[in-house]
């Protein structure tokens, strides 16, 4: 195993999340970013990797990205870490699922709540968080050595939703700019859905956030 930072990617749930185990290569601490579905198997992945996972975070607290949060958690002992703004959404999970004729099981309650410019720690990797609501109120994006985990706040070519409750496409559109375009430009960008991405080309050619949807 690398013993830089170990970055293992799949999507799960009938939505198709993109779910992130990541890892320190030189201790084999690890966190699951936005574990939607699937905790089976992303338990079994980390086993086979000889990981421990510590931490869960999720990147925003829609249904389709903390659905499997609580067997992780349970399996693990894992710490659950999102943005206090994104709590409702956590707690009312599913009520939400039901809309959409899905189901989810509750999440526990978070032990940390992250906020813009706070750090934490995996194995020997800091980790620096975004707060870029607009998505949703509480959607945060996390950096480490040059990797970017954006959940659904920024997409190859597009953005995430805002017509949800709590979303607010002005402040995504603001915070996606002022936050996520002053990083350089070859940063890996780790989406929620869909393929990786980096944030020139984001800043090059996005219709709704980049350089062109300016003119």
């Amino acid at each position: 195993m690398s013993k830089g930072l170990v970055i293992h990617h799949f999507s799960v749930g009938p939505l198709q999340v993109n779910c992130f185990l990541v890892a320190c290569g030189k201790t084999g601490d690890a966190m699951v970013i936005d574990p939607g579905d699937e905790g089976a198997r992303i338990l079994g992945l980390a086993e086979r990797e000889g990981l421990q996972i510590s931490k869960v975070v999720n990147t925003h607290c829609h249904f389709d990205h903390i659905g499997a949060n609580q067997q992780v958690i349970a399996a693990t002992g894992a710490s659950l870490m999102i943005h206090a703004a994104d709590l409702p959404l956590l707690q009312h999970a599913r009520q939400h699922a039901e809309v959409y004729g899905l189901s989810v099981v509750p999440s526990p309650e978070p032990d940390r709540l992250l906020d813009h410019g706070d750090t934490f720690t995996v194995g020997t990797h800091s980790f620096r968080v975004f707060h870029v609501p607009g998505h949703s109120p509480g959607s945060i994006c996390l950096l480490s050595d040059g990797h970017l985990f954006v959940g659904d706040v920024l997409f190859a070519g597009s953005i995430g939703r805002t017509d949800l409750p709590g979303g607010d496409l002005n402040l995504l559109v603001t915070g996606a700019r002022k936050h996520l375009f002053s990083l350089p430009d070859e940063t890996i960008v780790h989406s929620g859905h869909g393929p990786d991405t980096t944030i020139g080309q984001e800043r090059r050619h996005n219709p709704f956030v980049g350089d062109k949807a300016r003119r």
